[in-house]
């Protein structure tokens, strides 16, 4: 597959667009540092000539990171990074509108989703964005020619290129950005095992990221996510909330929020400690499995409720995940103990009546509940992630031959982000004093 075969963009409806741009204008009213951001940006061009790739979830939030990207002089094409969280009414404006080469449909096949990642190959790229790493992945796979690793549409393509042309592809990458916990594990993996082949920026451990996007960001959105799927009354319930991470903390919080009864499992003593002194309850999840009435994974491991959980829990259950990739949740093992299953009993609402009787509800096909039943994020926590990837960005420009690792966000960006961000909510923190400074950085003065 070459450039030339490649059509200029793959959605679902350009009819969508009137719909699309409208949402994108209402998000970007709630991202001021990112505003701020695209305009500097347009009028420096740091991005200019540069061909980039990014694989994310194409919601309206991040419509306003490819604006600014594009503003700085990017040649942007964006891909789907999750089938369920396109939202299609975006994708057609950021085409129709905006000039933006998307690939990306909801609800799409893992062949098609594949194909796209092909496109944002074939864009021959110079910087990428990722949430998850698929792309980053499929890069590496395809330049250590383990082709039986990767889905057989990058396979094929990269069997029409020759050794000295994938590693051309590889070579002229001068560095990448990933957004979630689990690609920043993968590439942590990647780098441990000597086959990071560039730089990554791991913008989810940004301060600015992790403490806001993952804690108020993930809290507030699964549980819209849940809410808007089943209908259901929070308060009262017993939500049983596996990992306690940052995700974790803020879904546990907003759960207690609206009444639940919260329990936490982990893995982790340090964290399991935490929720514990945070007031949660904690307990392996097969004590947990037989208490809960909704389910929430937020590991980004695999496997976390399994076969002999399911066989524990009460009759209608609610079961969903809100981790990156759709494996926090053993949905093999539960159809085969299902006598039946009806899906879309209600919209993003899957039916599994066992064969003890007990039906399991699995929301979001156990993909990310927040953009498989609601709409992610909201803007205002985004703007702080998505300012910092645009400036992440425009740093790894400025600063080639970074070494082949995960490096942190620049504490520059970070405090750049935090100030712009209380600037733009109208608070006003204090400065330190010369005195202050002295007393910091000194040794002399004690008791």
């Amino acid at each position: 597959m070459t450039v030339a075969s490649q059509p200029r963009s793959d959605i679902k409806d350009a009819r969508l667009a009137v719909d699309g741009k409208k949402r994108i204008l209402w998000a970007d009213t709630d991202m001021p540092v990112l505003a701020r951001i695209r305009e500097r940006f347009a009028k420096e061009q740091p991005l200019r000539g540069l061909r980039m790739s990014a694989c994310l979830h194409v919601t309206a939030e991040t419509a306003n990171l490819a604006r600014t990207l594009k503003a700085g002089g990017a040649d942007l094409v964006l891909v789907a990074s999750n089938p369920l969280s396109t939202q299609d009414d975006v994708a057609a404006s950021l085409v129709h509108d905006f000039g933006i080469r998307v690939y990306a449909i909801r609800e799409e096949s893992n062949d098609t989703y594949y194909k796209h990642i092909v496109a944002a190959l074939d864009h021959e790229p110079h910087v990428t964005m990722d949430d998850g790493a698929d792309l980053v992945s499929a890069l590496i796979f395809v330049n250590l020619g383990r082709l039986d690793d990767v889905h057989a549409q990058v396979r094929a393509w990269a069997q029409q290129k020759t050794t000295a042309d994938r590693q051309r592809l590889v070579n002229q990458i001068v560095g990448s950005m990933e957004e979630t916990t689990t690609g920043v594990n993968r590439l942590r993996a990647m780098e441990r095992d000597g086959v990071l082949p560039f730089p990554v920026i791991a913008v989810n451990d940004a301060q600015t990221k992790h403490f806001f996007d993952n804690r108020y960001g993930t809290g507030q959105s699964t549980i819209d996510g849940v809410i808007r799927a089943t209908n259901m009354l929070i308060a009262g319930r017993k939500v049983v909330v596996c990992g306690y991470g940052w995700c974790g903390k803020g879904v546990a919080l907003r759960a207690r929020g609206l009444g639940a009864q919260v329990i936490v499992t982990e893995v982790d003593p340090i964290r399991a400690l935490e929720a514990a002194m945070d007031g949660f309850g904690v307990m392996p999840i097969a004590e947990a499995a037989p208490m809960g009435d909704v389910f929430i994974t937020v590991t980004g491991n695999a496997a976390i409720v399994r076969r002999e959980h399911f066989l524990k829990m009460k009759d209608g259950a609610v079961v969903c995940n809100s981790g990156h990739f759709d494996v926090e949740l053993e949905l093999p093992a539960l159809k085969e103990e299902s006598d039946s299953i009806t899906e879309n009993v209600r919209a993003n609402v899957d039916e599994y009546k066992l064969r003890n009787g007990h039906r399991i509800y699995v929301l979001g096909q156990g993909r990310l509940v927040n953009l498989a039943a609601a709409e992610g994020h909201p803007p205002s926590v985004m703007d702080m992630s998505f300012a910092t990837q645009a400036l992440t960005t425009e740093f790894c420009i400025k600063n080639k031959g970074l070494g082949h690792q995960v490096h942190k966000v620049p504490v520059e960006v970070e405090e750049y982000v935090a100030r712009h961000k209380l600037s733009s909510m109208g608070i006003q923190i204090d400065e330190l004093t010369a005195e202050q400074k002295r007393y910091m950085t000194g040794w002399e003065q004690g008791t």
